[in-house]
């Protein structure tokens, strides 16, 4: 018996699910391996968390590929969650896009306005000390905080965080050392050694700013990682530093995307709750 053409409906979405479900176990595994990776490293934010469990799924979708086509050709309920599902993840991941579109552009304007500000202090805020020794965003922070003490040398500089989990010296202190390491003079770095948020930090750092003739109204240069400028920027403009400029450092390469995506989530709680 012979099959006629009008039998034959389904041999292209046959052919064509071979290339999707590969291209859904590829992207997958990469994303698995990232947040694997980064969690093997203590790494648990939503930027880690988020493409690991995406990543966990497209793998788990690719395995059972023909099964879900089956369930989804006999059911319209099947076809209706399975146009919406990829339709939500096709939404979700343009929204961050848009996101790291638009602050990729903030970064780029923080970065030309820097060079029309004087700053009287430098307030450096702090990222994680595992081992007791800075991270690789808050070295690149320092690094970028270094370079802008040797541009303002009259300028002080505030280090700013208390003690990690698990750590006994706190960030503050370390990254003091740091900068002492590198050559910074012991006499301009002021140490904030209590602060647990990027809002004590600021706001901690005051007294210390105070004690030298500086307050709210002083023009300081508040530096930290790219993807967290913007959010930096509102809470000490919030607190009520009317002259606060952000500095940028870059973000380690192996950690960027995945900083960036946990800055899309802190963006969008600190907006549902009013944060800032």
């Amino acid at each position: 018996m012979f099959v006629t053409v009008d039998e034959w409906p389904s041999a292209a979405p046959r052919r064509r699910w071979p290339l999707a479900r590969l291209a859904c176990l590829l992207v997958g595994a990469v994303l698995l391996a990232d947040g694997l990776v980064l969690m093997s490293m203590g790494l648990f934010s939503m930027g880690v968390t988020v493409p690991g469990a995406l990543g966990l799924g497209l793998c788990l979708l690719a395995w059972r590929w023909h099964p879900l086509q089956s369930w989804r050709s006999r059911s319209r309920t099947g076809r209706r969650l399975w146009r919406a599902g990829w339709l939500l993840l096709l939404a979700w991941v343009t929204s961050v896009g848009l996101f790291w579109n638009a602050l990729a552009g903030q970064v780029r304007e923080f970065n030309a306005s820097m060079a029309d500000v004087q700053p009287q202090a430098i307030i450096v805020l702090g990222s994680g000390t595992p081992n007791g020794q800075p991270s690789p965003a808050l070295r690149a922070r320092l690094d970028k905080a270094r370079e802008l003490a040797a541009a303002h040398p009259a300028a002080w500089v505030v280090v700013s965080g208390g003690v990690d989990f698990g750590e006994t010296a706190s960030e503050g202190r370390i990254m003091g050392d740091y900068l002492r390491a590198q050559g910074l003079a012991a006499e301009r770095i002021l140490q904030e050694e209590r602060s647990t948020s990027t809002e004590l930090n600021l706001r901690y750092s005051l007294p210390l700013l105070q004690a030298k003739g500086l307050g709210l109204e002083s023009p300081v240069a508040v530096v930290t990682s790219d993807f967290h400028t913007v959010r930096a920027q509102r809470i000490a403009r919030k607190i009520g530093y009317t002259q606060s400029v952000v500095a940028a450092a870059p973000t380690p390469l192996y950690l960027r995307y995945n900083a960036w995506l946990r800055e899309y989530f802190a963006t969008a709680s600190s907006w549902i709750l009013g944060e800032v």
